[in-house]
C-alpha cells in the first residue's frame, strides 16, 4: 500500500463531513422559497452538482413533477437520456426497480438519419425512443435540439413520457427549448432550468434525487 504524502494544505478530507457541510451550506445560502417543498431535495442535489446556489432562481418545477417521475420510476419506467454522460451519471443503486437507462446517440442508425433530416445526431436519436417513450422518465441535459425533437414527436401524437427533466445547456436554442417545455400544452410534468445553464451533471443529479426519496 502506498504511503500518503505529507499534508501540506489545510482542508477537510472527511467524506461524510464534506457531504454534511456542503448540503448545510446550500440550504443556508440558496433561496429555495420559490421551490415547492416536495422538490427541494431535487433542487439541492442539482445545486450541489453545479456549485451554484443562484441556480434555484432559474428552476421551474411542474407541480406534479416529483410525484409523476418518482411514481413512474417505482413502477419500473425506463430512463431516456440524450447523452451518454447522463446515463453514466445515473447511480444505478438508487433506481428502485433496476430501471433501464437508455441513450441512443451512438446507435449506428443515427448518423444516416441525422444526415437525412439535416439535424443533429442528438435530435435524430430521439426518434429511436418511440418504443420506450410511453410512461418513461426523460432527462435531456446536452442538446436543445433533442428537447425540441421530443416535443415535436409528442405534438405529432407520439407516446408521452411520465415526466421530462429538460435542462439542455447552450447558447443556441437552450433557453427557447426549455421555455417550450414549460409551456407544453399536454400538461406533461417537467423540470427546467431557464436560460443557458444546464448540462449532463444537472440532469443526472435530478434523476438520482427523483429515484430515491432521501432528505439531504
Amino acid at each position: 500500500m502506498n504511503p500518503r504524502p505529507p499534508q501540506v494544505y489545510s482542508y477537510c478530507d472527511n467524506g461524510v463531513e464534506i457531504y454534511r457541510q456542503s448540503f448545510a451550506m446550500i440550504r443556508a445560502e440558496a433561496d429555495l422559497a420559490g421551490v415547492h417543498e416536495s422538490a427541494r431535495t431535487v433542487a439541492v442535489r442539482m445545486i450541489h452538482a453545479s456549485g451554484d446556489v443562484a441556480l434555484a432562481e432559474a428552476m421551474e418545477f411542474h407541480p406534479r413533477l416529483v410525484e409523476a417521475a418518482r411514481g413512474a420510476l417505482q413502477t419500473g419506467a425506463t430512463v431516456l437520456t440524450d447523452a451518454n454522460m447522463i446515463a453514466a451519471g445515473v447511480t444505478r443503486a438508487r433506481l428502485p426497480r433496476d430501471n433501464e437507462v437508455l441513450c441512443y446517440v451512438r446507435d449506428p442508425r443515427v448518423p444516416a438519419l441525422a444526415k437525412q433530416w439535416r439535424t443533429t445526431r442528438s435530435a435524430a436519436a430521439v426518434s429511436l425512443w418511440r418504443d420506450h417513450l410511453e410512461g418513461s422518465v426523460v432527462a435531456i441535459g446536452n442538446a436543445p435540439t433533442a428537447l425540441f425533437q421530443l416535443l415535436e414527436l409528442i405534438h405529432a401524437r407520439g407516446p408521452r413520457p411520465a415526466a421530462i427533466v429538460g435542462v439542455p445547456v447552450g447558447f443556441v436554442g437552450s433557453a427557447e427549448s426549455k421555455q417550450a417545455l414549460a409551456e407544453n400544452p399536454f400538461d406533461i410534468p417537467y423540470l427546467v432550468v431557464h436560460g443557458r445553464r444546464g448540462g449532463s451533471a444537472l440532469a443526472a443529479s435530478a434523476i438520482n434525487a427523483l429515484a430515491q426519496e432521501k432528505e439531504v
